[in-house]
């Protein structure tokens, strides 16, 4: 299984982009010419209605040796680990809960191996599904086609080679996947057995946050967004292409690779991000500032500010505070959290969280640092100090998210979790 060799910087998230794999397979000059060049099909892939804003209008034209209308009937496929939808999850108290990681073991590949912790909203509507990933194996000659989400990729184990009808992005745990709504695309293990998280968006298309007070630089910078370049796929044969659609999953059998466009233009593009290019914004004073401040991207809703779903790191970064407890406070938030951890330790949890694993505060449940963490805060010297060797996410959401039965009954739930608090006494003196 090759690498890609090369890939674009996107110079502008969101901003159009072309490329070839053939000199002269790009028309120039117009968009669907007669006959396109060395007798290829051209054909639009929208992210977007035709009438949307030019801002958020997002579009790509595929020129292909065979167009995506040459598939063979649908028939419903069983994957009963994959949901999708609020009424997919189910009632739970408004308790905190918490996953060990989810284990490397089993014969299944990415959409085999997708399993959904919790989820919200509706397809077509809004909200997310939140799920980890194990594949041990590659899809060979299937691929997979979402057609009710994008899908966020955030690997934990293992380096990804992710085919894309625009070619291939290489994705290793520490990067991200942006993969767009529609496009189809198969995710294969490079190092043997694979493990991470997806953020299934049902909502807005994922975008750069505002910067307001913070100005024109700070975050995640366009420039460091990667697209691949056109490849496509040589070897003949049929392809089993795997829909996601109306929340359920559909197979359909087509006789030749859906992996076919030799050149593309347009600015609906899947991208690579490699989060150690964040530029963390922190307090060089006092108080712990908001996790908004470690916002990657955002999907927004129709109430500004509050996003159907944020993508949020928490990358190393230094601890400057003066007079602060510096980790996470406690808190209740009107925004439900959806955590995992890639690397390393968590501040607030230096022990219970573990790689691979994952947690869940919905809206209004408090949460914040274990016992442990708030002894040794509070008694800490505050001298400068890097937080190294770790980083932390979220996928944080204007609706609560419903676990899903696997995420209750078979997943690796930590039935005690609620026990890290528990040696937090009263201290109260006057």
């Amino acid at each position: 299984m090759t690498e890609p060799t090369s890939l674009h910087y996107l110079t502008g998230f969101g901003n159009q982009h072309s490329s070839e794999a053939v000199p002269g397979a790009l028309p120039i000059g117009r968009n669907s010419p007669q006959r396109a060049p060395h007798g290829l099909y051209a054909e639009l892939l929208s992210g977007s209605a035709f009438t949307a804003p030019r801002v958020d209008n997002q579009r790509t034209w595929l020129y292909r040796r065979r167009p995506s209308v040459v598939v063979g009937g649908y028939a419903p496929l069983a994957q009963p680990h994959w949901k999708s939808g609020a009424a997919q999850g189910e009632a739970v108290p408004p308790d905190p809960l918490r996953w060990g990681p989810t284990p490397l073991h089993g014969d299944g590949d990415f959409v085999d191996g997708l399993r959904t912790y919790a989820v919200n909203g509706e397809p077509g509507i809004g909200g997310m599904g939140a799920h980890a990933y194990v594949a041990t194996r590659a899809m060979g000659r299937r691929a997979l086609v979402n057609a009710d989400a994008e899908m966020l990729l955030v690997p934990q184990q293992g380096r990804l080679l992710v085919t894309t009808e625009l070619g291939r992005l290489a994705v290793a745990p520490g990067s991200i996947a942006l993969l767009p709504r529609g496009m189809a695309f198969k995710v294969d293990p490079l190092d043997g057995p694979a493990r991470g998280y997806v953020c299934e968006n049902f909502g807005a298309a994922f975008r750069l946050p505002e910067l307001g007070p913070i100005g024109s630089n700070g975050l995640a910078s366009a420039r460091d967004f990667e697209a691949p370049v056109a490849w496509h796929e040589q070897d003949e044969g049929a392809y089993e292409i795997v829909k996601r659609h109306g929340g359920r999953l559909w197979r359909a059998v087509q006789p030749h690779s859906p992996f076919n466009v030799v050149a593309w233009h347009g600015n609906l593009v899947p991208c690579r991000y490699d989060t150690a290019r964040f530029m963390t914004i922190n307090t060089v004073s006092f108080d712990h500032p908001d996790p908004s401040i470690f916002t990657v991207l955002t999907s927004p809703s129709d109430t500004p500010g509050w996003a159907n779903v944020d993508f949020v790191i928490f990358p190393p970064r230094w601890m400057v505070a003066e007079d602060t407890f510096r980790p996470p406070w406690y808190h209740r938030n009107v925004m439900s959290e959806f955590m995992g951890l890639v690397l390393g330790q968590y501040d607030a949890k230096p022990e219970g969280f573990k790689p691979g694993g994952a947690s869940l505060h919905n809206s209004y449940v408090p949460h914040g640092p274990d016992a442990e963490a708030f002894d040794k805060a509070s008694h800490a010297e505050l001298a400068p100090h890097k937080l190294d060797q770790t980083l932390a996410f979220m996928f944080e959401t204007r609706w609560p998210l419903k676990p899903t039965a696997w995420a209750l009954a078979d997943a690796p739930l930590e039935t005690t979790y609620a026990d890290c608090w528990r040696d937090l006494k009263d201290e109260f003196h006057a």
